[in-house]
């Protein structure tokens, strides 16, 4: 049915309905994909998170061993002092002299033991974080099962049902290729408000589908005429008469099933 051809109200509605058993099609689909979409990429970046934060503890490692090494330098080279100090002491010719080498000596035997210290503190450090880095490395293992897992999860239902689900986007382009743009907008517009996005749907037991506001009974006389397209008062989706309604779904299903 081309936009320049000359159509009538069924077969505007008869295209309407396809596309709309096309469009929910698709969203069966994906609602059987779910959320394992989402879930993937939050796990992604919870184990990128966890390795920058393994890098960044690792480094943090590495920069305290270098203030060990740094402080241990300090007191090697603080004796060194002390005994050159020491042995300068052995000759001096005065009180004064040997007071100022006595002051060097303590200022240096300070030094050792503020760096002993430092050291203490930096030992009680990399004990802790070496806890947290283990902490760290078994959470990201156990996060990188898991993803593993439901990449497999989602890699399996992509294999079953993506073919189909372009195959269908594609039918769903042709249809609306086929059909007025301005149908099309209300269609689309009508699917993004409404409920399950069914925006074309039968009577059934007198109601709207979907709905549970009862229609007229001469307006149901009239969606059974085709003559023009009547929209739900209440949802505001368009109407068909059931047996527009079953004619078209045998016909979708023949295609369904060619496509899958």
């Amino acid at each position: 049915m081309a936009k320049n051809k000359e159509v009538t109200v069924e077969e505007r509605l008869r295209a309407l309905y396809d596309l709309q058993l096309i469009d929910s099609r698709i969203d069966e689909i994906r609602n059987v994909r779910g959320e394992l979409p989402l879930e993937v990429r939050d796990l992604e970046d919870e184990v990128a998170g966890l390795n920058i934060r393994l890098d960044k503890l690792v480094s943090s490692l590495e920069v305290i061993d270098n203030d060990i090494t740094s402080r241990k330098n300090l007191i090697e080279e603080a004796k060194a002092l002390i005994k050159k100090y020491t042995e300068q002491q052995k000759n001096v010719r005065n009180n004064r002299e040997y007071n100022s080498l006595t002051k060097e000596v303590e200022f240096q035997e300070l030094e050792i033991q503020l760096a002993e210290k430092h050291i203490k503190e930096f030992k009680v450090q990399i004990e802790q974080k070496k806890e947290v880095i283990a902490e760290t490395k078994e959470r990201l293992k156990e996060r990188e099962t898991h993803l593993k897992h439901k990449k497999g999860e989602l890699n399996d239902i992509l294999a079953e049902t993506e073919k189909e689900e372009q195959a269908l986007i594609q039918k769903s382009e042709d249809y609306k290729n086929q059909i007025e743009d301005r149908l099309v907008s209300a269609y689309t517009r009508i699917r993004q408000n409404v409920k399950n996005g069914l925006a074309v749907v039968p009577i059934e037991r007198g109601a709207s589908g979907g709905s549970f506001f009862t229609i007229p009974p001469q307006v149901q006389v009239e969606i059974a005429s085709r003559k023009k397209i009547i929209t739900d008062e209440h949802s505001g989706r368009i109407l068909v008469d059931a047996q527009l309604a079953e004619e078209q779904k045998e016909k979708m299903e023949k295609l369904f099933a060619k496509i899958s």
